[in-house]
This record gives structure tokens, sequence and C-alpha cells, in this order.
């Protein structure tokens, strides 16, 4: 297992590394010399097993700190070094998620059978970590919004998923627009501004509920409000929607800067959207040797052809494969009427016109996604007899 090690005290953290080090179950041991309120997330990028923060020596746990923190962490499991086991601290830490506290003196046996214990208790357990999946335009008008808000619907229908979407056009944001005509009484830089005490109720208050499944967290209507948010807030953002919701998806927008790119990084999969013309095509090449540099493999970038129609002399998708070197994971077909009429009413398409083939064509998408088996097409006798 990976383990953290954190400590405001020097030498507790010392002790703790040599007590860790050479253990059976440890394969990995990384130390941070520090008090854990100054942390909004863990100090590295690796996903971690198990945290040993170690309070001894007159420190102080600090149980909040630590319970926000395992918030953002679903598969991490916590052990608490402390002097002294109160009651009321055994009580508060298992509240907060603890799974194991130690008192002084600390052996490496004592320290073994902790995380055998963990180990035991985690094998073959399933937590409930969502999926984060980011859609970004290769190009202005590739209608990556509309995907993503529309796409959010579909998930959120037909799997009864808890799906959030989250904004992050931190300068011309307006994926709430596509599905609903109400203003949301917070936006992303006022929940980025209180991460430090992010919960359930701060993140849902400042949601637009399209379906009792289904929010969007909206972008600021002033682009300078977004001026102060960092990577590290967007960071602690996805790691808490992550670990309370099963799909995240994040509307990017076009440009790379550290907090797309923080958003990249932490994504599941990237769906770039483009359109089988040579200017998106030339404007997708370019991003796509950043994703290369940025070592996002096909297995993470799905690109996805929006406005694809039939005609002929029109680039195929074999011509995009060949030129962006990445496998096209799926195409949208166009119909402007159903399609202008979703974006003028803010409404899904899915709702307005279910017969599109924009709307057949995202619940395929979602069906996929989702890994869920589309309900085969029934014949006109079976529909006919379904009616009695």
């Amino acid at each position: 297992m990976k383990v953290i090690t954190i400590a405001g005290d020097s030498r507790n953290l010392e002790d703790m590394r040599k007590l860790a080090t050479g253990l059976e179950l440890v394969s990995e041991l990384v130390s941070h010399h520090g008090a854990l309120s100054e942390l909004q997330t863990l100090p590295v990028k690796d996903e971690m097993d198990v945290l040993i923060l170690d309070c001894r020596h007159g420190g102080v746990a600090p149980i909040e700190d630590l319970e926000r923190l395992l918030g953002f962490y679903p598969r991490l499991n916590a052990i608490l070094v402390v002097d002294q086991e109160s009651p009321e601290l055994l009580l508060r830490a298992l509240r907060a998620g603890v799974r194991e506290v130690i008192k002084t003196p600390v052996g490496r046996d004592e320290l073994q059978v902790a995380l055998h214990r963990i180990h035991q208790k985690s094998r073959g357990v399933h937590r409930g970590d969502g999926r984060v999946m980011a859609f970004m335009s290769c190009k202005g008008g590739s209608g990556a919004s509309f995907l993503a808000t529309n796409l959010g619907y579909g998930l959120a229908k037909r799997t009864d998923k808890r799906v959030l979407l989250i904004d992050l056009n931190l300068q011309f944001g307006d994926a709430v627009l596509y599905l609903s005509d109400r203003r949301p009484a917070a936006t992303l830089p006022d929940v980025a501004r209180d991460i430090q005490r992010i919960d359930l109720s701060l993140l849902k208050s400042a949601q637009i509920e399209v379906l009792p499944n289904y929010s969007i967290l909206a972008s600021a209507e002033d682009p300078t409000q977004s001026m102060d948010i960092r990577p590290t807030h967007i960071e602690a953002l996805l790691r808490f929607a992550r670990a309370h919701y099963d799909f995240v998806l994040l509307d990017v927008g076009r440009s790379l800067d550290t907090c797309s790119i923080q958003a990249l990084d932490l994504a599941d999969q990237i769906y770039p959207v483009l359109q089988l013309t040579l200017p998106f095509l030339r404007d997708a090449k370019r991003l796509f040797d950043v994703y290369r540099s940025l070592d996002y493999g096909p297995d993470k970038v799905r690109p996805v052809l929006n406005r694809v129609e039939r005609a002929a002399g029109d680039l195929s998708q074999e011509d995009a494969e060949k030129h962006l070197f990445y496998k096209i994971f799926a195409s949208v077909p166009n119909h402007y009427k159903s399609v202008t009429a979703s974006v003028n009413q803010g409404v899904p398409i899915q709702s307005l016109d279910a017969g599109s083939p924009v709307s057949r064509s995202l619940e395929e998408l979602a069906d996929r996604i989702a890994d869920r088996q589309s309900e085969p097409s029934r014949g006109l006798l079976s529909r006919l007899f379904a009616r009695r």
C-alpha cells in the first residue's frame, strides 16, 4: 500500500518514517512536515492508500481538518497516532472516518497490525468514487458545451446515477443556459473561495438542479470573478466531487492554462470535440500534440465528432484519425432544427425532441460511457401490442 505520514513535529515525522520503512505492506512511503490545516489536498500527485497523522508530543488531533481532507479521498484510510486515547477523541475520530487510533509508545509490530487490518478490510471493497470526464473544444463553435450538458442529462435520466456538471470555462462559461433559465445563487468562484470548508450542503447550495440527480455548478457571469481561482482549488473541488457523485462532467472550454491542465490531469477521460473541416482538424492537431506532451494516451483521450453529415467530397472519420493519430470515439450527427430549438429554449434536447437523431446519438453515447446495454428497438407489431 502507498502510505503518507504527516506531522507538524519533525521528531514525530522522522520517528514514523523509521517505523514504517520496510514494513511488509508498505510499497511506497511519503513524508510531509507541516500542519494538516494548511493542506487543501494531499501534497502528492499519486493516490495514497493510507494516511498516518502523527499528533504525539502534545500535538492536538485536528479531527475537523482530517474529516475535511478525507472527504476528498474516498479510498484513503486514516491512522491517527496520539499521546492519549480518550473516549471523546475515539468517538470523534470514528465519526470523521478514521480507521485506526494508536497510542504511544508506537512499535513496528503495532503499526504492522493496523496496516494489516486496513488491508484486509479494504480488499475487494469498492468505494464510491465517481468518474471525471472533461469535454474540451478543439475550436470555437465545436458544440462541446451542448454535448456535455445534454450528455449529463442523458446519463442522469438513463442510469439514475448522481451526475454533476462543472462549468470550468472560467472566462466565458455559459453551460447552465443550455438546460435552464434560472440564475444560480452562487457560482464556481464562490465555492473556490470557501474550498477549505466545502461539504455537500455548500456545494449543493451553489448548484442549479436540472433533475433530482443532475445538477450544474455554473461559472461566474463576470470573468474577473474567476481570476483568483487556482489549480489547488480545482483539485480540491474535483476530488470532493468525485467522492460524492457517480459522474462528474467538466466543460473545460478551449483555453489551456494551469487550472484547465489541472482538471485534465485529474480527469479519467478527455472528450475533445471537433467537426470534420480543415480548420477544425488543424486546431485539433495542435491540441492533440499538447495531449501527447502531457502523456495523455489513447485510453484517456476520446475524440468526438460533432455535426457529422454524409455528403460526397466531405472529409471522413478515417481522414480525421490519420491526421490526429487518435481513434475517434463517437460521432454525433447534424440536426440543425432540433439542436437550435434546444439551445434557444434552454431545454435538454432529449426532452424537447426525443426522436431527433442527435437525441438518439447522445442516448447511445450515455449508455456506452455508463457501460449500459441499450434497449433494442422494438418492431411495429411489438409496439402495437404494447399499447394494449
